[in-house]
């Protein structure tokens, strides 16, 4: 991918400038025909590693690969122009030391020609951050529930309804920001707390499960598309598609079974003998 390709793109800086303005938008997002129908509405593509429940059937997050994202965000930017595409790092790719983050995260960028990756952690993943963003790689951060740690928390939880936790999450918050990331994920998370780290930290927040309070939204596009039958409470869901994809493919196989399926001839007459 050119430079001029690259920068004609949503920048960095630019995601960084919404801070307190414009809502960001953003969508999860795994191939090339979705990416093209979001381009001109999101702001953000997230190739998350989400990818592994969505599109292939696993329990968790932690099964990704890195081979499977790098996959998959090599699709998003073949079909999109516009958006500013992150990438996240799965489990394994980058918490054993900022070299072998790095080493990861550089990966990604070369063979995808994405823009920024993402990675889960807060103060414990500051000096990580900073090594890779002072080394030429954006980075957004990814605090309150980390679903890549669901087997150390015992399931996925809201976090911040008691007050007692609130300290840890906000240094959280002002770690990532420190450290260098242009912005950061609030997942999970009460509402007063998201508005309260919004409040406090420089850089976007971008909220899903925490509320309208901050600086941007980003939702599993299937989620939002009704194409998971059991989603996350918080979710709005603006299409009903799951239903509409099985009553299509039921109306298909009742064509075939009855040899109703139209021809070739239906469609490419046979020309007349001279």
């Amino acid at each position: 991918m050119s430079v001029q390709t690259q920068l004609a793109r949503i920048t960095v800086p630019q995601i960084r400038a919404h801070k307190g303005g414009q809502p960001i938008v953003c969508l999860t997002c795994y191939h090339a025909h979705t990416a093209k129908l979001l381009d001109q509405h999101v702001d953000l593509m997230l190739v998350g590693d989400s990818l592994g429940m969505v599109m292939h059937g696993l329990e968790t997050t932690v099964g990704v690969t890195l081979d499977m994202m790098i996959t998959h965000a090599k699709a998003v930017m073949r079909g999109s122009k516009r958006a500013l595409v992150t990438v996240d790092m799965p489990f394994g790719s980058y918490e054993e030391s900022p070299a072998v983050a790095f080493r990861n995260a550089a990966r990604v960028m070369q063979e995808t020609g994405a823009t920024a990756v993402k990675l889960e952690g807060g103060a414990r993943m500051a000096e990580t951050i900073a090594y890779l963003t002072q080394r030429g790689i954006p980075v957004m951060g990814h605090i309150g529930l980390t679903p890549q740690m669901v087997h150390v928390k015992g399931g996925f939880r809201t976090v911040g309804r008691e007050e007692n936790e609130w300290p840890a999450l906000i240094a959280d918050a002002h770690a990532v920001s420190d450290a260098g990331a242009f912005a950061v994920v609030l997942e999970g998370m009460a509402e007063p707390l998201a508005a309260r780290i919004t409040q406090l930290i420089a850089i976007p927040t971008i909220g899903i499960g925490a509320s309208s309070v901050c600086d941007g939204q980003v939702l599993v596009m299937e989620d939002m598309l009704g194409l998971n039958p059991n989603p996350p409470k918080f979710v709005r869901q603006y299409a009903q598609l799951g239903p509409a994809i099985e009553a299509a493919v039921e109306a298909y196989a009742r064509d075939v079974r009855s040899r109703t399926f139209p021809g070739v001839e239906n469609v490419y007459p046979m020309k007349k003998a001279q």
